[in-house]
C-alpha cells in the first residue's frame, strides 16, 4: 500500500490546482450549455453534475491536507450541492493513505521529544485504522492496559487557513453559472463553520477534553465512550482506552438476530437524542468507522474530534419544526412550519405565508417526509422499522435552485446536526433495527403535535 508524505503547503502550487479546477469546470459548463437542446435532459444534467464533482474531487485529492476532509463534509451537506457533485465528493470518505514509519516517529519527537517505543511498553508501528486527518496504532502501557494511539498527519493544521481561502474562492467561482449555490453571505457562514470544525478536529487536546466530557456525561446504559490518557496526549497525538469490538460490517457478517439488532439500534438512537436535545452536545461524525459493537453487547463510540454544542434556541426551534411536520395537513401545520423556519433563520422573516404554502412547501415536502419518517411512520407502539427506511431525498436542479434562492441564512449548528442526523439514519438502516422513536423532545399525536417544551 502506498504511504503518504506530508501534504504540500506551497501557496502558489495549491492555488494553481484550484485555479485549474475552476477553468476545467467552466469549460465543462460551456460544453453542457452548447448541448442543451440535444434531448435526454435529465441524463445530460446528471452526467454534467458528476463531471463537475470529479473535477472538484481531483483538485482536493491533489491538495490533500484538509481538503479531502472538506470533501467529506460537503458531501454530507443535505441540499447544499447538486446530487451528482455530492456523490463524487463522497469518494473522499474512502481515500485513506497510511503514513510511513519515519513520519510517525517525527510526530512523536516533535510532540514528546522521544520515539513512541520509549513512551509505551509496546507500540505497533503499523496503523490498524486510518482516516482523513490521522491514523491509529495499538499500544500497551503498564497499569493502563491496551491503548489506542491516534497520530495526526504532519502539516495538516498548517493547510487549513490557506485551503479554506482557496475552496471559498473556488466555490464562489463555480457558483457563477456552474453550480446553484447559496448567496455569498450564506456560503461564507457555512465555510466559516466548516473551518471552525476543522480547527477543533486537528487539536487532539481539545478532542481529549470532549472525549472525557462524553465519557462522564453521556452515560446511557449500554453505551461506552473511552477515556483519554492525558499524560500521553498532545495536540497531534491522542492516547485513549482501547475498546475491543467489531465495526459494523464485521458485526453484520456474524448475522446478529433481530433482538440484538433492535437492542443496539435503540441504544444508538437514544444516545443520539439524549446528547443532541437533552445535553445539547453532539458527536456529529456518525459514520460506521466511529462505532464498535462490543462483545458484551454494549455500543462503543470512538471519535470525538467533530463535536458541536447546540444552543437552547436552535434545539427549541428545531424540535418545533419537527413536531410541526407531524401535524395533520392544514393551515396549523403550515403556520408552525414557517414560524419555526423563521426562528431558525432559514427563511426571510417577511416571506408571505401564501408563497410558502404554494411554492416552497411543495419543494420541501419530499425531504421533510424523509426526515420525519422515524416519527411519522412509527407503529402504534412507537416503533419504526429502519430496515424499511427510504433513501435520502435529493432535489432536482430546478428545486435546488429554488431552495438556494430562498435560503436566507443557516444556523451555525445546522451543518453539524444535519451530518449527524444523516449518519444516524444510515447506521440504523444498515443495522435494520426496529426502534421506539418516542422521546421527550419531538411530540406527536393523532390530532396534532403539541409544541415541545422551550429549552431556553
Amino acid at each position: 500500500m502506498r504511504q503518504a508524505e506530508a501534504p504540500r503547503t506551497g501557496a502558489l502550487g495549491r492555488g494553481a490546482i484550484t485555479g485549474l479546477a475552476v477553468a476545467r469546470a467552466g469549460i465543462a459548463e460551456l460544453g453542457h450549455r452548447v448541448g442543451l437542446g440535444a434531448g435526454d435532459a435529465p441524463q445530460r444534467q446528471a452526467r454534467h453534475e458528476a463531471e463537475i464533482g470529479r473535477i472538484l474531487f481531483q483538485a482536493m485529492s491533489q491538495l490533500r491536507g484538509t481538503a479531502l476532509k472538506v470533501s467529506q463534509i460537503l458531501s454530507m451537506e443535505a441540499g447544499f450541492l447538486p446530487e451528482g457533485v455530492r456523490h463524487e465528493l463522497a469518494r473522499a470518505c474512502h481515500q485513506v493513505t497510511p503514513l510511513n514509519r519515519a513520519l510517525v516517529g517525527r510526530v512523536f519527537r516533535q510532540s514528546f521529544g522521544q520515539e513512541p517505543e520509549a513512551l509505551f511498553d509496546r507500540f505497533e508501528p503499523a496503523a490498524f485504522a486510518a482516516a482523513s486527518l490521522g491514523q491509529v496504532h495499538r499500544a500497551e502501557l503498564r497499569g493502563q492496559g491496551r491503548l489506542a494511539v491516534k497520530v495526526q498527519y504532519p502539516g495538516i493544521a498548517a493547510t487549513i487557513p490557506a485551503d479554506m481561502r482557496l475552496l471559498r474562492g473556488t466555490l464562489k467561482a463555480l457558483g457563477h453559472g456552474v453550480l446553484s449555490l447559496p448567496d455569498a453571505p450564506v456560503l461564507d457562514r457555512l465555510m466559516d463553520e466548516i473551518e471552525a470544525t476543522l480547527q477543533r478536529e486537528v487539536d487532539y487536546l481539545q478532542e481529549a477534553e470532549q472525549m472525557q466530557w462524553f465519557a462522564e456525561q453521556a452515560t446511557l446504559p449500554g453505551v461506552v465512550c473511552p477515556r483519554p490518557l492525558p499524560s500521553h496526549c498532545r495536540r497531534e497525538v491522542l492516547t485513549q482506552q482501547h475498546l475491543d469490538g467489531l465495526h459494523l460490517d464485521d458485526w453484520l457478517r456474524g448475522q446478529p438476530d433481530a433482538a440484538r439488532r433492535d437492542a443496539l439500534g435503540q441504544r444508538l438512537f437514544d444516545w443520539f437524542m439524549q446528547c443532541a436535545f437533552g445535553l445539547g452536545r453532539l458527536q456529529a461524525d456518525l459514520h460506521p468507522g466511529n462505532f464498535l459493537f462490543l462483545h458484551d453487547g454494549r455500543l462503543g463510540v470512538l471519535d470525538f474530534g467533530c463535536t458541536r454544542t447546540l444552543s437552547d434556541h436552535f434545539r427549541t426551534a428545531l424540535c418545533a419544526s419537527w413536531s410541526a411536520q407531524l401535524l395533520p395537513p392544514g393551515p396549523a401545520r403550515s403556520r408552525r412550519l414557517l414560524d419555526s423556519y423563521r426562528r431558525l433563520g432559514l427563511i426571510a422573516a417577511d416571506l408571505p405565508q401564501a408563497y410558502f404554502d404554494d411554492t416552497l412547501w411543495p419543494a420541501l415536502q419530499a425531504f421533510l417526509d424523509w426526515q420525519s419518517e422515524p416519527f411519522r411512520l412509527a407503529d402504534a407502539e412507537g416503533r419504526f422499522d429502519f430496515g424499511r427506511k427510504s433513501a435520502p431525498v435529493h432535489p432536482d436542479r430546478a428545486t435546488h435552485q429554488l431552495l438556494m434562492q430562498h435560503l436566507a441564512g443557516m444556523p451555525p449548528e445546522m451543518p453539524a446536526f444535519e451530518r449527524g442526523w444523516l449518519g444516524l439514519m444510515h447506521l440504523l438502516s444498515r443495522i435494520g433495527a426496529r426502534v421506539d422513536t418516542r422521546n421527550p423532545w419531538v411530540e406527536r399525536s393523532a390530532t396534532g403535535a403539541a409544541a415541545p417544551a422551550d429549552l431556553s
